[in-house]
């Protein structure tokens, strides 16, 4: 009974159980796999902007897996991410297109605009 009520507070625990295991494994990764997982996964939380859990779990999953699997080929950093870091983490990103926290905003921003002009007319 506790967990469904701090599961209604703060998620779903397998989400966090298995975003722990991703984290775990971006931290496992050894250099320079690692650092570039680390950072990436770090500006995907930052900029992603998602806010469905399924999403961001299945996102950081499929980092993991990204990572692990160049770790184990021996790929180049430089040829997974390219020569513009940011733009490759944010096409990564718009893979996984949900709800993003500015939608909301959006949303509310439209609706302030409508209601002032109904007051206006």
């Amino acid at each position: 009974m506790a967990a469904k009520w701090i599961e209604a507070l703060t998620g779903p625990l397998a989400q966090k159980k298995q975003y722990r295991q991703d984290k775990a494994r971006i931290d496992a990764l050894p250099a320079p796999y690692g650092e570039a997982a680390k950072a990436m996964h770090r500006y995907l939380n930052y900029a992603g902007g998602i806010v469905d859990g399924d999403t961001i779990i299945r996102m950081h999953t499929d980092l993991a897996d990204l990572w692990e699997r160049a770790a184990t080929d021996g790929t180049p950093v430089r040829a997974i991410v390219g020569a513009d870091p940011v733009e490759f983490a944010e096409e990564f990103a718009r893979a996984y297109e949900s709800e993003h926290w500015i939608d909301t905003e959006r949303a509310r921003f439209v609706e302030s605009i409508a209601a002032a002009e109904r007051e206006q007319a």
